[in-house]
């Protein structure tokens, strides 16, 4: 079953009298359950379609479908509620509180969803443990090393169980062994249903997912299914 689907999605920004295509005519779709990575270089249109795929931005035209609904159209309130209730975020630079507790970072999307303390606190613990941080609760963001920080980072994206986790260069601030880490936790998270999509310009974080779609200059240049990692 199709859970994303966009369809001659084209993004222009511009500046002044300065049209720049940023998505040029991007047409593909993601299964719910699967694991995919989308590549490129700088300036190929990535995070453009990263922002378009997490209900951050609209697409100038072309249709993007969530879940059966048509989210192209909708305005910032609605697209806020599809972000609240579908998609979690991790970013490349972790987006935590630096004097905050990781359980304290975690719980922060279920604060403002109204969550009873406890119920948030218990939830938080349970997401840390289930990242490999269950002794490291109550350290402090500026206390985690960058593999650590990301891994709160991922509990913080699951603390309101959406359907798909959105990743943009979630191993760029972070050593080569503890990018594996990561993505031996993505996978994981697959294994139990999430969705997940990638950002990423390395080939080799991208082999971790079961398929990679690359893109460049606005187009998707190719698709490819990879082996098991």
């Amino acid at each position: 079953m199709e859970q994303i689907s966009i369809s001659h999605v084209k993004k222009i920004y511009y500046t002044g009298d300065v049209e720049t295509i940023a998505l040029d005519d991007i047409s593909f779709s993601i299964k719910k359950g699967e694991f995919v990575a989308i590549v490129g270089p700088s300036g190929s249109g990535k995070s453009t379609l990263m922002h378009v795929l997490g209900a951050l931005d609209t697409p100038t035209s072309g249709n993007y479908v969530l879940d059966g609904q048509d989210v192209s159209k909708l305005s910032k309130d609605q697209l806020a509620e599809i972000r609240n209730k579908k998609i979690g975020f991790v970013f490349q630079s972790f987006n935590l509180l630096a004097r905050t507790t990781a359980v304290k970072n975690v719980a922060l999307p279920m604060i403002y969803a109204g969550i009873p303390k406890q119920e948030r606190t218990k939830k938080a613990e349970e997401l840390l443990k289930e990242v490999g941080l269950g002794d490291r609760m109550t350290h402090t963001s500026s206390q985690l090393s960058g593999g650590q920080m990301q891994r709160v980072a991922i509990a913080r994206a699951l603390s309101m169980n959406p359907a798909i986790i959105l990743a943009d260069e979630p191993t760029g601030n972070i050593s080569t062994v503890q990018a594996e880490e990561i993505m031996k936790i993505f996978q994981s998270l697959q294994k139990q249903g999430h969705t997940i999509v990638i950002i990423t310009h390395e080939s080799s974080i991208a082999a971790y997912a079961q398929r990679t779609i690359y893109i460049k200059d606005g187009k998707i240049e190719k698709e490819v299914k990879n082996g098991k990692k």
